[in-house]
């Protein structure tokens, strides 16, 4: 974050030197041109909060005290410098304000073309994200651009481009660009696409960090022949060195949010099996740190179908190498006893106990036959399922029991249920009532009521079952929003 304060410090030293200079006093006392004193040339500004001193001050820091005509106190020029400077290092704090509150690298490009646009005196404008290590992520995002007019843009030769050039680390790539200059230097592709658009200028910035190096550039459009003033590309110069580096910040959080995402993807089933008379559906959602949530079917012995869905405390790669080997030893369970639910998770609970104490997890598992459509399953502090069809919309009795870990022995006993020819049931965890950010028993409620609304048409379809199912309990976009709770639905229909 810029330290205002201290900018303004500097400049308030400046103003005091040029004022107590006698030199300035007795030329404005003979009614003399005033030349530049030394205290009033560009100061020379100390490296606060990563700013780089050497980027060139406002244009008023160079310009020449009034002559006595104006009859204008010179403590006055002086007073009204410093209120300059104070209202445009204000501006700059308040937009760096906004652009560090972000925390998804959308907000943050759009936040960056936003405050840029207003600092340079333009209308339109392009970010283009391009970490020169080639990891990415890679994207472009416009400011009072439609997707065409950016389809439009790319078609001009990268090098014909200052936001182009940037990227390809060409030198003295940016600054300003009168596109309608006619010197014959213009790519007539970029001429063609400028005169379409309606843009005659740019200003174009690198987006550089010390750590990372370029990230990208930026480039402003001017419906007309314009460059900004010196003051505004000062002020563009310091705030985009801000951005930078907290798009740096964001650029590595996205990284390692994209790796972990794979990796849990890794460890849950690459697609569902294909059982005899039966159909499965899946979704997940994952938090931005990582949870785990998890979800299996795997085939068994005699035609039997194994399904499961668990919940490991805790978030960020630990629990999701704890999914993973939880997920791995319920299957080896399951193909040895599946046939006894409890069984297998009380198994489960004595490795989790031996091999990582401090954990705890919550699971289910039901053993399926599906040519007599009859299930048995056992729930270790997990919620029950839900049966949907036409004739019926309940939850599933089970009786209450302790999470895997939370005791020194786990046991509970199983359920035993016949479901009817076309019917589904759904296998889901406590993320998805969590996420809801009501009460758990309004929360069942309203997975019961979007349950219970699954239109007709659709009912043999589980996929349509469970996507009706996720925008109905979570709307408004909540079923892909970032929240620390994993999402896991399971569903199985069974003809």
């Amino acid at each position: 974050m810029l330290d205002i304060p201290s900018l303004v410090r500097v400049h308030v030293d400046a103003l005091i030197a040029a004022q107590n200079d006698m030199g300035v006093c007795d030329a404005i006392e003979q009614n003399r041109p005033v030349g530049k004193p030394a205290a009033m040339s560009a100061p020379h500004l100390p490296k606060v909060a990563g700013i780089d001193p050497a980027v060139p001050p406002p244009a008023h820091t160079h310009a020449p005290l009034p002559s006595p005509a104006a009859h204008t106190p010179p403590g006055a020029v002086l007073q009204d410098r410093l209120a300059g400077w104070v209202s445009d290092l204000t501006t700059l704090h308040e937009l760096t304000e906004r652009l560090t509150r972000t925390t998804v690298l959308d907000d943050a490009l759009n936040e960056l073309l936003r405050a840029g646009a207003a600092l340079v005196g333009a209308r339109r404008g392009l970010v283009v994200l391009e970490p020169a290590d080639g990891l990415g992520p890679a994207s472009t995002t416009g400011l009072g651009l439609a997707h065409a007019d950016l389809g439009h843009i790319e078609t001009v030769p990268r090098s014909a481009t200052a936001y182009g050039r940037i990227l390809d680390g060409l030198p003295d790539a940016d600054g300003g660009c009168d596109l309608m200059a006619d010197d014959g230097g213009l790519d007539p592709r970029h001429r063609e696409v400028a005169t379409r658009l309606g843009y005659a200028a740019s200003y174009a910035l690198p987006l550089c960090t010390d750590g990372a190096g370029r990230l990208g550039a930026a480039v402003w459009f001017y419906d007309e022949s314009a460059e900004p003033v010196e003051r505004r590309r000062y002020l563009a110069g310091l705030y985009i060195r801000h951005a930078a580096e907290h798009l740096g910040r964001l650029v590595e959080l996205e990284r390692a949010r994209t790796q972990l995402a794979t990796v849990a993807e890794e460890l849950l089933p690459s697609r569902l099996p294909r059982v005899a008379r039966v159909r499965l559906a899946a979704r997940r959602r994952t938090g931005p740190r990582g949870g785990g949530d998890w979800y299996d079917a795997l085939p068994l012995p005699e035609g039997a179908l194994g399904l499961a869905v668990g919940s490991v405390t805790g978030s960020g790669p630990s629990a999701v190498a704890a999914m993973g080997r939880l997920r791995a030893s319920l299957r080896a369970y399951a193909v040895m006893e599946g046939e006894d639910p409890v069984a297998v998770l009380s198994d489960l609970e004595l490795l989790l106990r031996l091999t990582e104490p401090a954990r705890s997890a919550t699971a289910l598992f039901a053993y399926c036959e599906p040519a007599l459509r009859k299930i048995v399953l056992a729930g270790a502090g997990h919620a029950p399922p839900l049966i949907v069809g036409d004739r019926r919309t309940e939850f599933v009795e089970t009786s209450l029991s302790a999470p895997l870990g939370m005791l020194s022995c786990w046991e509970a006993p199983s359920v035993e249920l016949t479901t009817e020819p076309g019917e589904t049931v759904l296998l889901y965890t406590d993320g998805l009532l969590h996420r809801t950010g009501e009460p758990m028993d309004r929360a069942f409620a309203r997975l019961h009521a979007a349950a219970a609304s699954v239109p007709k048409a659709v009912r043999d379809d589980p996929d349509a079952v469970v996507d009706h199912v996720l925008t109905t309990v979570l709307p408004d976009g909540l079923d892909g929003a970032d929240s620390a709770e994993d999402v896991v639905i399971l569903a199985a229909r069974f003809g």
